[in-house]
């Protein structure tokens, strides 16, 4: 068929054509967007889990609908090797700025700056080319205290939001690459804006590990957020998921075809995404069936091998390869680490280092004590193809 018409779009944060299975997820935010621009509390949230799930489409959709509603927003990708603070800068600057222009926000808006200069000077941010025009204020943001500066910066931004009948929503992918002082930092400046009822809101997504490392950080963070889980799609949605874009499309793809891919992918929307993509394209005709399901197997598989998969292993040392192989020779998942360090012949303890970098690289999480498990999904299966005898 034609590939030029090709509705469905695999690739990191992009959107798919059909938005399938994630309605709660949306509506809950939606709801809170609206309240905390009402004036009404609202709880933040952190989207967890697993790599091609589609957290940071969820994300940016959620950006979507708080900017429709008249939210001022930030949206930045918490980095392995960067600070927050230099991500957060410029996007409180821009906050600011568009703030400033209404009248009624004019006084409080200043009163931001003024503290942004100082956040920026005790932090020594890079100013770049955002000129401020604007003395620092002294006692305001400049402690040096992270904790203590984010939450002046986050309430000097409600405040000139509030004034001006706006709201602020930020939202953080990755965040499992925030460090604990800045995980910690976010934590406590909603938690400061929730206290004054400002219109300040946070979303964040990242690996299932989030959860536990928000109550790290600070104890009250169960209380602080929501954690909604995405997931692979249960059967009806991934269904929807592929069927609805080739429908819209005006063509058709038969039910066996249909049930084929959602038991190849198991329901994971990165997966979906490029199952459907070369289905189409193996397809030399409507309606798509089981045969160009099955031709269209080896070219996906390719595409996950080189691309998706690939990208990830290649981060891992030689010793962090063997650790991840030796966990795919036990199965699906997850793994006992002891029954992990068994495998190797090493003891559990040695291996500790080791597994703590895997977990930090983004590869393994552990769901529980004692257990461990790909951050990415049917990555044991790829091991298997390519790195096991």
């Amino acid at each position: 068929m034609d590939e030029v018409r090709n509705p469905f779009v695999p690739g990191a944060g992009t959107r798919p054509p059909e938005l399938a299975g994630r309605q709660d997820i949306l509506k809950t935010a939606d709801v809170a967007i609206q309240r905390v621009l009402a004036g009404r509390g609202s709880q933040s949230q952190m989207l967890l889990g697993l790599r091609g799930v589609g957290k940071t489409v969820l994300l940016n959709k959620i950006e979507e609908i708080a900017l429709s509603h008249g939210h001022k927003t930030s949206f930045i990708e918490a980095p392995e090797e960067r600070r927050l603070v230099d991500l957060l800068y410029p996007r409180m600057h821009q906050v600011l700025r568009q703030l400033s222009g209404v009248a009624a926000a004019k006084a409080k808006t200043v009163a931001a700056l003024r503290a942004l200069r100082s956040f920026a000077s005790v932090f020594k941010v890079e100013y770049g080319e955002f000129a401020f025009g604007v003395d620092a204020e002294g006692g305001v943001a400049d402690s040096g205290n992270l904790e203590y500066d984010l939450a002046d910066m986050f309430v000097r931004i409600g405040e000139a939001g509030q004034a001006a009948g706006s709201a602020w929503t930020l939202l953080i992918d990755e965040v499992q690459y925030l460090q604990e002082k800045e995980l910690a930092a976010i934590i406590v400046a909603i938690h400061r804006t929730n206290q004054k009822g400002l219109p300040v809101l946070f979303f964040g997504a990242g690996l299932p590990q989030i959860a536990a490392l928000s109550g790290e950080a600070k104890s009250y963070a169960e209380r602080l957020f929501i954690y909604p889980s995405v997931d692979a799609l249960p059967e009806q949605a991934a269904t929807e998921a592929i069927e609805q874009p080739i429908n819209d499309e005006g063509e058709v793809i038969e039910p066996l075809a249909l049930m084929a891919i959602v038991q190849k992918t198991k329901g994971y929307p990165y997966f979906l995404q490029e199952w459907g993509f070369q289905a189409w394209n193996a397809a030399a005709q409507s309606p798509i069936t089981e045969a160009d399901v099955v031709r269209a197997a080896e070219a996906a598989l390719n595409r996950l091998d080189e691309g998706f998969f690939k990208v990830r292993f290649d981060r891992l040392t030689p010793k962090e390869r063997d650790y991840v192989i030796a966990m795919a020779k036990l199965g699906a998942g997850p793994y006992r680490s002891s029954d992990v360090a068994e495998i190797l012949g090493e003891k559990l303890t040695a291996l500790g280092p080791r597994r703590a970098t895997i977990i930090a690289k983004g590869m393994i999480y552990s769901p529980s004590h004692g257990d461990i498990a790909f951050t990415v999904p049917m990555f044991d299966e790829y091991l298997k193809r390519h790195w096991m005898v």
